[in-house]
């Protein structure tokens, strides 16, 4: 009796065990899928707000949550950019609609992002709606996400 009692003692121990790595687990996957929709949701607004007025502080939001290439290609056109969106009068304030985990897990993610934009300049003072469809490549660099692709899709 004493051995049965010991027995289901172990069994009891073990099964908890494994019930809390599980748990632990679960909690770790779903703490890591909202920071890394966070961290999209926040590198699409930033894409898609953009404002002559100010586009060197805003070129530099896109660029402190941006790595790799897609950092070294977004700030090598930042001196076009900035003199095209001065010439236009641009403006651009976004609103990011959903936001989708295609693939993710530790260090690298793939995010599809729906956003709105309503766009004024130059040639269309009253404004104009566009809807983005996007993908964003995150990578994990120094605990933070971080955009290292962006592409249109769709």
């Amino acid at each position: 009796m004493l051995g049965g009692l010991v027995g289901v003692t172990v069994l009891t121990a073990v099964l908890s065990g494994w019930l809390g790595v599980r748990l632990s687990e679960r909690r770790a996957d779903e703490q890591r899928r909202q920071d890394v929709l966070a961290a999209a949701r926040q590198s699409a607004l930033n894409f898609t707000s953009l404002d002559y007025r100010h586009y060197g502080r805003d070129s530099g939001n896109v660029l402190k949550d941006a790595t790799g290439d897609f950092k070294k290609q977004f700030a090598a056109q930042t001196a076009e950019l900035t003199k095209l969106v001065a010439r236009n009068k641009s403006v651009s304030e976004g609103q990011v609609l959903e936001a989708g985990i295609v693939r993710s897990d530790d260090h690298a993610a793939r995010v599809l992002v729906v956003a709105d934009s309503k766009v004024t300049n130059t040639a269309v003072p009253e404004g104009q709606a566009r809807t983005y469809r996007l993908q964003l490549d995150l990578v994990r660099q120094g605990g933070r996400w971080l955009t290292s692709g962006v592409e249109f899709v769709g």
